[in-house]
């Protein structure tokens, strides 16, 4: 065999164990429900026996008609009724499987939605900093569609259509000779192949189709999320024939899977039509032969008809499953991966007595190629309040990374209260800190969901303390709709300054031990930031304090200021001791000073 064909072939196999695996990931679905999905099955078994039974009726009601003219008053009103009752019959049982199933269909796409949304926050910081989250959202869209989806094509199409082929297969072996079933079966069997083959070299442009989809989708949404930078570099064009290239691609492959669903669409109606007229040569030779009679033939015709039109929405329902199970993939491996960071299994609740903060010996990076941080070393002691100073890029912001858990360190330890932060849970470790980082961004929300992010029990009486000490009250009572203004999309209806504020307010509705200021009011006007300081400063004196500052001037107060280089520890001690050393410090001091003057 060629090496592209098995490569083919593997590629097939590989996709066939993904659909069984992802259809098996579904059985926790439907066995939530079993009473539901077996009363519904019994419904859709009776809705088929009653559907089968109607040909028969039919056939009893013309040989009566042909046979004994004189009953035509009486018999065939009891078979008429009989027909109607079981058409009814047929249509009660398929009403009342719809509505049984419906439960365990929109109960499914709550959960799996619910579940792919708390599977997300569970993921690690790296995992979202990759991500794009216009093709996310599209695929996580399709995905969860594809669940309602498929249930919906096995509960209304797949089991219903074997059922009654079964059905049907039994009646023509009970009662006529053997040729009329092989053909059916042969009809059926080359129909279900001509259609696997088809739909499965089709199938590459579905997948292409989704990708690019995808991709167009992230650039319109990734585009219009940088509107302003857009609008500053007159790049419009450019991103409009960026957006426009993707859609020509996915017009071609959508092209050519419309025109070769042409080509199985013909194939499947010609074989049916080949497979109806075999069967009703059959029937019509019997009729004059004395072996069936009329009503033998109208009964093999309905059944024909019956059997073979949902056959022929069977070629666009497996199309349909192909197509549910691509999509579905997208959904299950991204609950396949795991986070990055997980708590362990004897992880314990991080106990806070004092309120310590020690690195010991830490080295990271992000990227192994690229270390960040090297053997960085300090205490800050309960209470007091330590700043870490330096140029861009020398690891500032990483240390509140690493103190949340975002990432684990790759040498060395942080410890809270002597406890490595490794061994207790995420959720404790988060509880105990607070953070007040350089870039805010607020929900699409009002201000007071904002607000009260911080504290979901804040008491309004406490919400508007929290906003007087971050001088943001007077702001908010200003408003038109006050604290029930929306602050627009990552909170763009309000200035950065104003967006720090709230920022500052949360931390201090959180009140938790532990605090970070990551350049907490780098946004902020110099009268506001005087404000701002003397309120962070008598915050942080009830706390275990870490500030990451790039203007000097807001952390000279500092019980301790830590000096950081290339990922390294440079120098350590409070202003006056750091100028002294006339060293990085004093030379960052003296060059502010000179832009500031």
């Amino acid at each position: 065999m060629p090496p592209d064909q098995r490569l083919l072939r593997t590629e097939a196999e590989h996709s066939n164990r993904r659909d069984l695996n992802n259809l098996r990931a579904m059985l926790p679905f439907l066995l939530a429900f079993r009473g539901r999905v077996l009363f519904a099955l019994a419904c859709l078994v009776l809705a088929k026996v009653a559907n089968v039974g109607v040909p028969v009726i039919l056939k009893t009601v013309v040989d009566g008609l042909e046979n004994k003219p004189e009953q035509i008053l009486v018999l065939p009103v009891a078979l008429l009724l009989g027909y109607g009752a079981l058409r009814l019959l047929s249509s009660l049982f398929n009403e009342l499987r719809d509505a049984v199933f419906g439960r365990v269909r929109y109960r499914a796409m709550r959960q799996l939605s619910t579940r792919v949304l708390e599977h997300l926050h569970q993921m690690s910081l790296r995992f979202h900093l990759e991500r794009k989250t216009g093709g996310i959202s599209r695929d996580l869209e399709r995905g969860t569609r594809s669940v309602n989806s498929i249930m919906n094509i096995l509960t209304f199409s797949i089991i219903p259509t074997a059922v009654e082929f079964l059905l049907i297969a039994a009646i023509l072996l009970s009662n006529y000779a053997i040729t009329f079933t092989l053909v059916t079966f042969a009809t059926v069997g080359l129909y279900v192949f001509f259609t696997l083959f088809i739909t499965n070299w089709r199938m590459e442009y579905r997948h292409e189709m989704n990708r690019l989809d995808s991709q167009a989708n992230n650039q319109a949404i990734d585009s219009l999320i940088n509107y302003e930078t857009v609008k500053y570099f007159n790049n419009e064009a450019m991103e409009q024939q960026r957006y426009d290239a993707t859609l020509a691609d996915w017009e071609e492959n959508a092209v050519k899977s419309q025109s070769s669903m042409a080509l199985l669409n013909f194939g499947q109606q010609a074989i049916i039509a080949f497979g109806v007229m075999a069967i009703m040569f059959l029937a019509a030779a019997g009729v004059v032969q004395g072996e069936m009679t009329i009503g033998d033939l109208v009964m093999v015709n309905a059944f024909m008809l019956q059997l073979f039109i949902p056959l022929g929405v069977l070629g666009m329902v497996y199309r349909q499953i192909k197509y549910t199970l691509a999509d579905m993939d997208t959904v299950f491996r991204l609950l396949e991966q795991s986070p990055e960071i997980n708590d362990r299994p004897e992880a314990t609740e991080l106990k806070v007595v004092q309120g310590e903060i020690r690195f010991e010996h830490v080295d990271f990076a992000y990227n192994a190629a690229r270390p960040i941080l090297h053997d960085v070393s300090f205490t800050v002691p309960a209470g007091s309040s330590v700043a870490v100073v330096g140029h861009s890029g020398a690891g500032k912001s990483t240390l509140s990374r690493l103190l949340y858990r975002f990432y684990d360190v790759n040498g060395g330890k942080i410890m809270l209260d002597g406890q490595d932060i490794r061994t207790v849970t995420q959720f404790s470790l988060r509880s105990a800190i607070g953070i007040v980082p350089q870039d805010t961004v607020l929900f699409n929300e009002s201000i007071r969901y904002n607000l009260q992010y911080g504290n979901t029990l804040a008491t309004q009486v406490e919400l508007e303390q929290a906003a007087a000490m971050a001088h943001i009250l007077e702001f908010i009572e200003a408003l038109p709709e006050g604290w029930d203004t929306v602050v627009g999309e990552r909170g763009l209806k309000l200035s950065g300054g104003e967006k720090q504020r709230v920022a500052i307010a949360r931390a201090i509705l959180k009140n938790p031990p532990f605090l970070i200021f990551d350049e907490a009011t780098s946004s902020l006007d110099s009268s506001t930031e005087q404000a701002i300081q003397q309120t962070l400063h008598e915050v942080a004196g009830q706390h275990t304090t870490l500030m990451i500052a790039h203007r000097l001037s807001t952390i000279v107060n500092a019980d301790q200021i830590l000096v950081m280089d290339k990922g390294r520890v440079v120098e350590h001690g409070t202003h006056d001791v750091l100028l002294a050393l006339r060293g990085v410090y004093y030379e960052m001091w003296e060059l502010q000073q000179k832009d500031e003057a």
